[in-house]
């Protein structure tokens, strides 16, 4: 307002730039004091060097309103860079506010106490009431409850949760009183290892940010030498050797435009902006990346390694088929499931959760479980054995398959030595696996691997079912870090990149081999997650596609600002030291720039799903 002002005061000369001093000084007193700061720590060459010398030389030449108004500028641009900055940082603030500040313990009196979540130990009932965040990971002992769990996976839906579940901290209790026995220590839960995670990712700088630090280093010192050549040495050079007029305040003039043109900070500012805005928008989507240098790695891959078990499959024994022989389909479950209902191996776990039902005409006696084929007790006066191929030689029952078995574990059943039937119990895939990998395709994925240590004829099923390029099967852990090099070595040479996707303690050593490592979060080791670089929250595959596409977009809009500010900045360098750009085409090449590349990084931050 008070340059407008100014605009319109009838005075010319040392009085009207005493005048423009005090809006100058107003709006540019920071970049100044910047400059200031870095001139008496050695440190001449940054943007806040460039701009003051370039507007305290305008003032000097009378370009009074030229001077305030690139002052005026440039702040506008870093009002616009400030906003970005706030708008990215938002989509990792609400991860600032997982970690609760207390835990509800109950005294001897039945009250709650808040404690500090540091001070509680492992085994200790917390109580987490409706509304309040769960500060430590655990197992619900008695309550259900809807959890938000938003922050930490980007499920939009809160997830329902009961007695026997493990949950996370970081996760808002939506409904009910949860009483939870932790399972970890507070600086080990989930929050704390998320906000590790984050607060250490601008640590590791991708390659672009890299060479715009090196850029910078080497470039404005030269610009500041052209600039003393172009005000100095051109005039110089016009009297001795050509006996021209030697016009300095021309080209004093022209020397002050290249500094502002040159000014880098549309590149400085706008290439990690754009990265922190990339690595924002994936933890918003509940995809955690340890650094830059990794979501630019995510962008190149072309190859995708993936574990089975856990990562590609839910890890856990289901139910995959029943097919019964003389009895009913009902009856033959029941039967398996009632006769497995005091084992703990997890087949018979997976057989009582696909009959939880008990009926009360039903006694289970003289239960002998055999080992290596299977479990024998007497029902209601009849013998029944549920076991493999063994246990139904042994009893001398003719046992047999359909030819359109699934492939998995078969249980066979047998009453009084008489065939019944048998169950089929495997490892289903998650219900995501086959779009998610039909979505890396379409991101470029030139090929997928499966690693496992299960049979051939399992692995081979599962890569079938899924559409796995190539599976191998029967692999000890050094025998996936040996397939891992292989395939590695292929890629030497070129931009390519591999990635592997595993959950286990044994995939560490492949997951901090490979060029990046994707673990899953929620349900994988701890030493997996710590070695991995990216960090699936919710253990859905399909997060690893659009964590491809968020790269994929990063760096492209990198790139777009760097060929944008460098070919800008070069049209009007060259335009200035002819004489052809004036301080007003020069704030245009340093702030307009600045303002378009900083709004263009802020597209990062978009994504469609």
């Amino acid at each position: 307002m008070l340059l407008i002002v100014l605009e319109f005061v009838p005075i010319t000369g040392f009085a009207q730039g005493a005048l423009y001093v005090v809006p100058y000084l107003l709006i540019g007193y920071d970049i100044l004091r910047k400059a200031g700061l870095g001139i008496s720590h050695g440190e001449f060459f940054d943007e806040s060097f460039l701009m003051a010398i370039a507007t305290l030389g305008a003032m000097v030449m009378g370009e009074y309103r030229e001077a305030a108004g690139v002052m005026l500028f440039y702040q506008i641009g870093e009002m616009f860079q400030r906003y970005a900055v706030g708008k990215s940082r938002g989509n990792i603030s609400a991860l600032m506010d997982l970690r609760p500040d207390y835990a509800n313990i109950e005294n001897e009196k039945g009250e709650l106490e808040k404690v500090d979540p540091d001070d509680v130990e492992v085994g200790t009932v917390i109580v987490v009431q409706p509304g309040e965040k769960i500060p430590i990971d655990g197992k619900i002992v008695s309550g259900n409850a809807s959890l938000d769990m938003h922050a930490l996976t980007g499920e939009s839906l809160p997830r329902e949760v009961g007695a026997g579940e493990d949950v996370l901290s970081g996760s808002i209790n939506l409904s009910g009183v949860l009483r939870i026995e932790t399972t970890k220590e507070a600086d080990e839960s989930t929050a704390s290892k998320i906000l590790d995670l984050v607060e250490n990712s601008s640590m590791k700088k991708s390659r672009s940010e890299n060479f715009i630090t090196r850029f910078a280093r080497v470039y404005t010192p030269f610009v500041c030498v052209a600039a003393v050549l172009l005000a100095i040495g051109v005039p110089f050079v016009r009297m001795m050797f050509l006996g021209m007029e030697p016009m300095w305040q021309m080209w004093i003039e022209r020397a002050l435009i290249l500094l502002v043109i040159s000014c880098p900070c549309a590149l400085v500012i706008s290439v990690p902006l754009t990265f922190f805005a990339g690595i924002g928008s994936a933890s918003a989507n509940g995809v955690l990346v340890k650094g830059s240098n990794y979501l630019e790695a995510l962008s190149h891959v072309d190859t995708v390694v993936f574990d089975k078990t856990g990562t590609l499959t839910k890890g856990v024994f289901e139910v995959a088929a029943v097919h019964p022989d003389i009895i009913e389909k009902e009856e033959l479950l029941h039967l398996a499931a009632h006769v497995e209902r005091y084992s703990t191996h997890p087949i018979a776990a997976s057989l009582r959760a696909a009959y939880p039902h008990e009926k009360d005409d039903c006694s289970v006696e003289d239960i002998e479980e055999i080992a290596g084929h299977g479990i024998k007790a007497v029902i209601n006066g009849k013998t029944v054995c549920v076991g493999n191929d063994k246990m139904m030689a042994s009893i001398g029952a003719k046992w047999h398959q359909c030819e359109n078995d699934k492939v998995g574990t078969v249980i066979h059943v047998a009453i009084d030595g008489q065939y019944v039937g048998h169950v089929i119990i495997s490892d289903v895939a998650k219900p995501t696996s086959k779009k998610a990998l039909v979505e890396l395709k379409h991101e470029g994925v030139k090929e997928t691997v499966m690693l496992t240590g299960d049979m051939k004829k399992v692995a081979d099923s599962v890569a079938g079912e899924l559409g796995i390029d190539t599976a191998y099967s029967e692999l000890l852990p050094a025998d996936k870090v040996e397939k891992v090099e292989t395939l590695l070595s292929r890629e030497q040479g070129t931009e390519k990149k591999l990635a592997f996707v595993g959950d286990g303690i044994n995939d560490a050593p492949v997951l901090s081999r490979a060029d990046v490592g994707i673990a899953m979060g929620a349900l994988g080791s701890d030493a997996a997650i710590e070695a991995a670089d990216v960090v699936l929250m919710d253990d859905d595959p399909m997060r690893i596609s659009l964590a491809m596409r968020i790269a994929k977009k990063t760096i492209s809009i990198v790139k777009q600002n760097i060929v944008l500010t460098l070919g800008v900045k070069a049209a009007c360098l060259i335009l200035g030291a002819l004489g052809m750009a004036s301080m007003w085409a020069a704030i245009f090449a340093d702030v307009g720039v600045m303002v378009i590349a900083v709004l263009n990084a802020m597209r990062a931050m978009i994504i469609k799903k």
